[in-house]
C-alpha cells in the first residue's frame, strides 16, 4: 500500500488531488431495518449506517454475531427502539458500546407509545394499562408520526456529533418529513376502503398501523413469535374468525405458515402475507416507504 508522508498528504488534500478520509463522519449503528432506513435517509450523502438485524432475520429471535459486536465496539452512536423491542441488545450495548451515545427511540420527544395488548384474542373495546415500560408495544415505527419524530431526533443527535455535516442532516430530515406526510396521506386514502373489514394477524405487530388508519384487526395467532400458541389459543382464534367473520388471516415471511393453515381450517377466511419489519426488503433509505406501502398492498389484496 502506498504510504504518504504527513506533509505531502496534507498538501495533496489542500490541492484537491487527494480526497479527505471518508470515515471522518461518525460510525453509526441502527438496530433493525425500519430504523436503519430512517437513519440512512437522514445520513444520505454522508455515510451509510451499519445495521444489526439484517437480511430476513427477526429481531424477536435474533442472536448477536461477532461482526455485530465489533460494530458496537467501534460505534460513535447507536439508534435502537429500546428493551421493549430489541431485548437481545440490552446487555451487549452496556458491555460493548461504552464509547457510543445510545439513543433509545421509545423515549425520544414526539414518539407516542401504545400499551401492549394482552393475549391474542383482544377486542376493540378492551382497555389495557401498561404496568411498566416493558409492557409498551415496541412496533412504534409503523406510525409515520413516530417516524417523523425519529427523523428529527436523529438529525439533531448526528448534527451535535458531526458539525461539519449538520446542514446536510437538517436538509435530509426536512425532505424526509415531507415525504412521510405524503406517505401518510396516501395510505389513509388507500386504506379507507377496507377500514371495517375484520382480519387476524400472525403476531401482534400492527397496532400502530391499525390505529393510524382505522383498521379492524380482531386478534393475533401469537402475541410474540418467541412463544408458540397452544391448542386452546388456536381454537379461540378459529372460533373468533367464524363468529366475527374475519375475511383474512395474515402470515409473515420469516415464519412457517403451518399455524395460519391450522386456524383457517373449517372457516371461510383467506390467507395473505404481511411483512412488518421489512424482512424481504432491501435495506436503505427507501425501505421504510416500501415497507409501509407493502403493508397496504397486502391488506388491500386480501381484504379488498
Amino acid at each position: 500500500m502506498l504510504r504518504l508522508r504527513p506533509l505531502v498528504a496534507a498538501a495533496l488534500v489542500a490541492s484537491g488531488m487527494l480526497a479527505p478520509r471518508a470515515d471522518a463522519a461518525p460510525e453509526v449503528v441502527a438496530s433493525i431495518k425500519p430504523i436503519h432506513s430512517l437513519i440512512a435517509g437522514v445520513m444520505e450523502g454522508v455515510r451509510e449506517p451499519d445495521l444489526i438485524v439484517a437480511g430476513g432475520a427477526s429481531p424477536h429471535l435474533y442472536a448477536l454475531k461477532p461482526l455485530d459486536a465489533r460494530r458496537l465496539e467501534r460505534a460513535d452512536i447507536v439508534f435502537w427502539i429500546g428493551p421493549i423491542f430489541e431485548g437481545f441488545l440490552e446487555k451487549p450495548l452496556a458491555a460493548l458500546a461504552g464509547k457510543a451515545e445510545i439513543v433509545e427511540l421509545d423515549r425520544a420527544p414526539g414518539v407516542a407509545l401504545l400499551p401492549a395488548r394482552e393475549g391474542g384474542a383482544w377486542e376493540e373495546d378492551e382497555h389495557h394499562h401498561a404496568a411498566s415500560a416493558l409492557e409498551q408495544d415496541g412496533h412504534l415505527f409503523l406510525d409515520p408520526e413516530n417516524a417523523k419524530a425519529i427523523v428529527r431526533i436523529a438529525a439533531a443527535r448526528l448534527a451535535a456529533l458531526d458539525r461539519a455535516n449538520a446542514a446536510r442532516y437538517a436538509a435530509n430530515a426536512s425532505a424526509l418529513e415531507r415525504r412521510l406526510d405524503a406517505l401518510d396521506a396516501a395510505l389513509r386514502q388507500r386504506l379507507a376502503a377496507v377500514g371495517g373489514v375484520r382480519f387476524v394477524v400472525f403476531h401482534d405487530a400492527y397496532q400502530y398501523f391499525e390505529r393510524r388508519y382505522g383498521l379492524a384487526a380482531i386478534g393475533s395467532i401469537t402475541v410474540t413469535p418467541e412463544s408458540q400458541p397452544g391448542a386452546r389459543r388456536l381454537q379461540a382464534i378459529r372460533d373468533k374468525i367464524r363468529t366475527l367473520g374475519a375475511r383474512c388471516v395474515f402470515r409473515e415471511p420469516q415464519f412457517e405458515p403451518r399455524l395460519v393453515d391450522v386456524v383457517i381450517s373449517g372457516t371461510a377466511a383467506r390467507t395473505g402475507v404481511l411483512d412488518p419489519e421489512g424482512a424481504l426488503l432491501a435495506r436503505g433509505p427507501e425501505l421504510y416507504f416500501n415497507l409501509m406501502n407493502g403493508l397496504a398492498d397486502g391488506l388491500m389484496r386480501c381484504l379488498g
